[in-house]
């Protein structure tokens, strides 16, 4: 996220969202961007977005897990935040119609985030299933 004076809302951020061409690709879209939910953005499972095995690829599932992780910090940072560092763990192939990506801040403080992510995708019948975790630390950006 930049920095603004505009208000720190979910249009502010679903504006900031529009604003990255690697996002727009993807067809990325945040739900939700608020303090007490975080973040929820979710990306449909289009075939050009699937591995050789008709799975959701594990890239889009990282880039998922890293947008949320900082779309959540930045609802207690501020709109200038970076990825500090984020691991993730695969637990099943991400099969369904839609990934969502649901991060929450477990600690902030006024140098850094600390976010957790968990990854499922929705099915056409609207039932989930969970198939990644993430969790990263997100830094506000400083002026040097």
């Amino acid at each position: 996220m930049s920095s603004t004076n505009a208000p720190l809302d979910v249009e502010f951020a679903r504006t900031h969202l529009a604003s990255q061409p690697f996002s727009v690709l993807l067809g990325a879209r945040l739900v939700t961007f608020d303090p007490s939910a975080g973040a929820v953005l979710e990306i449909d499972a289009r075939p050009d977005l699937l591995q050789q095995n008709g799975f959701l690829h594990g890239g889009v599932l990282a880039y998922a897990a890293d947008n949320a992780l900082t779309y959540a910090a930045g609802t207690v940072l501020g709109p200038a935040v970076l990825t500090g560092g984020m691991s993730i763990e695969y637990l099943r192939p991400a099969q369904g119609h839609t990934l969502r990506a649901i991060a929450r801040v477990v600690h902030s403080g006024r140098r850094r985030a600390v976010c957790e992510c968990t990854l499922e995708m929705v099915a056409n019948d609207g039932s989930t299933s969970l198939c990644a975790v993430a969790q990263g630390t997100v830094l506000p950006v400083t002026a040097s």
